[in-house]
């Protein structure tokens, strides 16, 4: 069991975590900052109990088979209410006690949502990044923010996702003729390998493997994929 340090206080009001948001993002590492990726974690976040309750789901897969290592559903009652652009307030308490529980912690971690690709460049991704100063990609299957050309429709193609004249990631496209995903830096991954993992983590479906498997257990009634 791992117990990482805190970078703040989670008892914030709204305004005080978008001022905080502000604070915290010049913070995150844009650039590759990471050695070898042989554990990769997909990270994802629901909810029960119309929302009283935050069920945080990780799974680890080995980076080369994609076989599943190690998984974590986690529920603790939820702190912080729905407000867009300050998910991570509502989602991290609940993922960060569920990866203190890892028997070992991945080398790479895909988030289901954004990472630099929000507001205040401050997503669920590079917030998570920054808490556990761990690799992190952000893969949202919607836009926050930002505006895009449609990409090609073959797999790979991809097009920049610009806000405010700033790239803040790519709308890539994960097999031919499906939707594309919102691929962005979380912390200490540079844009082009977060595409590169993102793809190479991407088998027979739009999603990656692992984000793919969070979301099946963070929906699981069993508790286990």
């Amino acid at each position: 069991m791992v117990k990482f340090r805190a970078l703040h206080d989670w008892n914030l009001a709204p305004g005080e975590a978008r001022e905080l948001q502000k604070t915290l993002a010049p913070r995150v590492v844009r650039t590759d900052d990471f050695r070898d990726i042989r554990r990769v974690a997909g990270v994802d976040v629901g909810f029960e109990d119309k929302g009283r309750v935050t069920r945080a789901a990780i799974v680890v897969l080995d980076a080369e088979s994609l076989e599943v290592i190690e998984q974590v559903l986690h529920r603790e009652a939820t702190r912080f209410p729905y407000v867009p652009g300050l998910l991570s307030f509502r989602e991290l308490p609940a993922l960060i006690n569920a990866l203190e529980t890892l028997r070992v912690l991945p080398d790479l971690l895909l988030c289901d949502g954004q990472g630099i690709a929000h507001p205040r460049r401050l997503g669920v991704a590079a917030h998570l990044g920054l808490w556990l100063d761990l690799p992190s990609i952000g893969v949202g299957k919607s836009r926050l923010v930002g505006e895009h050309d449609e990409p090609g429709t073959k797999r790979g193609a991809w097009t920049p996702l610009i806000d405010k004249e700033e790239v803040i990631g790519r709308v890539v496209r994960t097999r031919d003729r499906v939707k594309p995903l919102y691929v962005s830096t979380g912390h200490r991954v540079g844009i082009e390998s977060a595409m590169e993992f993102v793809l190479r983590f991407t088998t027979r479906y739009r999603l990656p493997e692992p984000i793919r498997f969070a979301d099946r257990l963070s929906s699981s009634r069993k508790g286990y994929l």
